[in-house]
């Protein structure tokens, strides 16, 4: 046998014969692509990438799915009407008809009311021009030219805009935040999964599935996250919206993005204007060691973290001033955001004497927030709760674990200063968030609570770590279904 036929055993005539049979596959598939035309090939291209698309965020797409089934179900049958404080629908509706306040006579229409003796709920802030140009808060009758005014951070309601102007004041807002709670847990899980690519913490993506899982449903998350009601709607989405702005914080990476999400998640909860300090710091002392010389003693590099800091602010800026242009044609003082003008309001008192902060209110909300125990009866068994508050360490059990990390690496210490500088204001403020199962403003440095126990370096399979979890999920589960607020109450669920 010649060489040639031992490097080609199927000799010249097998291989022309391959040559052959490639050549008419190849005329085949032109004939097929010619034959379906260029409309077909770009309809496979789509459905393709989509193919693609799906498998690389399959993780994704399971937990949304997953947490919307879910916490619909708990939702039960507040998921299919609107919850009983619909703030953020009316304001939107307030914008599409041309307006900056609320049309109160049509918005007593729509909830079947006649008159309007007084506002729809609670928490309306009511503003009355007192002769002098000066706007003062409405007391006693209404009038016909008070103007009134969701006090409240807008823009869930500006999320909103597009489906209240198909279903106009009728929106679903507790379904609506169901879907804003989905995408809020798909929004942490993706920041888990940035700080893993990073090498921030050493965790795989079972650890980084099984954390967001546990924010969903082991945590106040929960039950704020089935209400629908406008002080619980905007926390979730103040979770959601913390994610992405940390997702885009880290390393200083992204500033102008960064500064628009931040923005975004201070004009949904006020008190995240101090979360704000994550990204200085990541800006302007990285670490991971020398944090404080960083900043009296910047080196060479001053230049470019000052224009980092400079697009952070540049992407808040949008936002930031309309808001405040809004306070100022609403309430008459570019930082004022309403809630001096409360009508008829629990917390009027304590306003007019002490402010809306002062160290008056820290006892209180100190008890809400760390003290308060779940109530037991033994005869018969039965467990109940106080509407002010209840423990973290009841609502959070993974938080010992905080206090105990295994490591303390680069972002132990900006997480830590961020949760503090976010949570001392609501300590000192008139308002322990009141009527609530645990202490609901703690959602607003939730994630980063959870952030310090994912590079804290404690193992999930830990079996301390398992017990604190497991008792978080019942914690959570038993404020799902007992929790009975102000939807209940109104309407004698």
């Amino acid at each position: 046998m010649s060489r040639k036929s031992k490097a080609n055993p199927l000799g010249t005539a097998g291989a022309e014969g391959k040559a052959t049979g490639a050549a008419q596959a190849t005329e085949a598939e032109a004939g097929a692509a010619e034959s379906t035309g260029p409309g077909a090939r770009v309809a496979g291209s789509a459905w393709a990438a989509v193919r693609i698309w799906t498998q690389a965020y399959r993780v994704e797409l399971a937990l949304f799915v997953v947490t919307y089934g879910v916490l619909a179900s708990f939702s039960s049958q507040r998921f299919l009407r609107q919850s009983a404080a619909p703030h953020f629908v009316y304001q939107a509706k307030a914008w599409l008809d041309g307006r900056t306040d609320l049309d109160f006579e049509t918005l007593y229409s729509a909830m079947g009311r006649n008159t309007p003796q007084h506002p729809i709920l609670e928490d309306w802030a009511c503003v009355r021009d007192d002769g002098a140009g000066r706007k003062e808060r409405c007391e006693g009758d209404v009038r016909p030219t008070d103007r009134w005014y969701s006090s409240f951070p807008w823009f869930p309601a500006l999320l909103m805009v597009p489906f209240v102007a198909v279903n106009g004041y009728q929106l679903n807002d507790t379904s609506f935040g169901v879907g804003a709670a989905a995408l809020a847990i798909v929004a942490f899980y993706s920041l888990l999964r940035r700080l893993a690519r990073d090498h921030e913490a050493e965790r795989t993506f079972a650890e980084n599935a099984a954390l967001a899982v546990l924010l969903a449903f082991g945590t106040l998350f929960f039950y704020c996250a089935i209400r629908g009601e406008v002080w619980f709607s905007a926390e979730v989405m103040g979770v959601g919206l913390t994610c992405l702005y940390l997702r885009n914080a880290l390393g200083a990476r992204r500033p102008l993005v960064a500064g628009l999400f931040y923005s975004m998640a201070v004009l949904t909860r006020a008190p995240l204007m101090f979360t704000g300090l994550f990204f200085v710091l990541e800006c302007l002392a990285p670490g991971p060691s020398g944090r404080l010389a960083q900043l009296t003693a910047p080196g060479p590099d001053l230049k470019p973290r000052l224009r980092k800091l400079a697009l952070f602010g540049l992407g808040a800026a949008p936002l930031a001033v309309s808001a405040a242009l809004y306070n100022k044609v609403r309430f008459g003082a570019f930082a004022e955001f309403g809630h001096r003008f409360f009508y008829w309001n629990r917390v009027n008192a304590d306003i007019d004497q002490f402010g809306l902060f002062s160290s008056k209110y820290l006892g209180r909300n100190l008890d809400a927030a760390l003290f308060k125990l779940p109530q037991v009866s033994l005869n018969p068994l039965r467990f109940s709760y106080d509407p002010h508050g209840m423990s973290l360490l009841v609502t959070l059990p993974l938080l010992v674990f905080l206090l105990v990390p295994k490591r303390r690496p680069r972002l132990h210490w900006p997480l830590w200063a961020t949760v503090a500088v976010t949570a001392l204001p609501g300590l000192f403020y008139q308002n322990d968030g009141y009527m609530q199962f645990g202490f609901r403003f703690s959602l607003d440095y939730l994630p980063y609570l959870l952030l310090l126990f994912f590079v804290g370096g404690w193992p999930l399979r830990n079996r301390w770590v398992l017990a604190a979890s497991t008792l978080g999920v019942l914690v959570a589960f038993w404020g799902a279904v007992a929790f009975r607020g102000y939807t209940e109450l109104v309407r004698s669920w």
